[in-house]
């Protein structure tokens, strides 16, 4: 298991930010989610965040949603994200799970966090868990050694933003608009105040997501962010393709445009 401690100083070693990638399991199919994810790996992604496909994804923009609406539509379950996790670890990427909560309280969490760790996962990503309900799933991850990364928003308040820190290992996730996922012209302009707020009060590294699409943008985030997380600009160039090998083409050519953008 590649850690996010390994990726972060590596990627300070080398005087830049790193690549973080997102595809939901089980699209564009199951088999194809592994092929996508390593395809981004090769292009340049140090870290892969495998989103758990979900009926209520309160975050995602329509990008996403078709996405995670083809993984349902192709019966993914938990065991098949597992899966996914456990082929994509094997490129060497950190790997972690994208989710809300609801599906890990069913499933159970100390399980679910044996059963990520075993699959070669190195932490979650919960984006509707808050901090003041977070302690079980913090003890349980804890317990198998895998990370728990939360979310500061624009709007997060310092008591917000500590609170958050506190509940955090691995790094924290700036989201960089008030919003749903998507790429966009431009990135939020809010995203830099809010990595500066929250970098007073920790020294984790701290990765900006939602709207980054170009190699352009990446570049501008990783000038004051640890981290740039791409997801739905990904997922777009799947949708789009005529084909798988067509689609694969195109992830791995924006993946070599942001990681060309993160170096600089």
């Amino acid at each position: 298991m590649t850690t996010l401690q390994t990726v972060f100083a590596k990627a300070k070693a080398d005087d830049r930010a790193a690549l973080i990638g997102y595809l939901p399991a089980g699209f564009p199919t199951q088999d194809g989610a592994i092929a996508v994810a390593t395809a981004m790996v090769e292009a340049g992604c140090d870290v892969i965040e495998i989103g758990l496909p979900y009926s209520d994804p309160l975050m995602d923009g329509p990008t996403i949603q078709d996405a995670v609406h083809r993984a349902l539509t192709n019966g993914t379950r938990i065991a098949d994200v597992l899966r996914t996790v456990e082929g994509v670890a094997k490129t060497g990427a950190a790997t972690l799970v994208m989710t809300y909560w609801n599906p890990i309280d069913r499933y159970g969490a100390e399980r679910f966090a044996r059963d990520l760790a075993n699959a070669g996962g190195t932490g979650t990503i919960t984006p509707d868990l808050t901090p003041e309900e977070s302690e079980p799933w913090r003890t349980a991850s804890a317990a198998v050694g895998i990370d728990t990364v939360f979310l500061v928003a624009p709007s997060s308040p310092e008591t917000r933003i500590k609170a958050v820190i506190d509940s955090c290992t691995g790094f924290v996730y700036a989201a960089s608009l008030m919003g749903v996922t998507g790429a966009r012209e431009s990135v939020g302009s809010a995203a830099q105040g809010l990595v500066e707020r929250t970098r007073v009060h920790t020294d984790l590294p701290i990765c900006v997501g939602l709207g980054v699409g170009t190699g352009r943008q990446a570049a501008e985030v990783a000038g004051y962010a640890d981290g740039v997380i791409v997801g739905s600009a990904f997922i777009r160039r799947i949708l789009d393709a005529p084909d798988e090998a067509s689609g694969l083409a195109a992830v791995r050519e924006l993946g070599a445009e942001l990681a060309a953008g993160v170096r600089g």
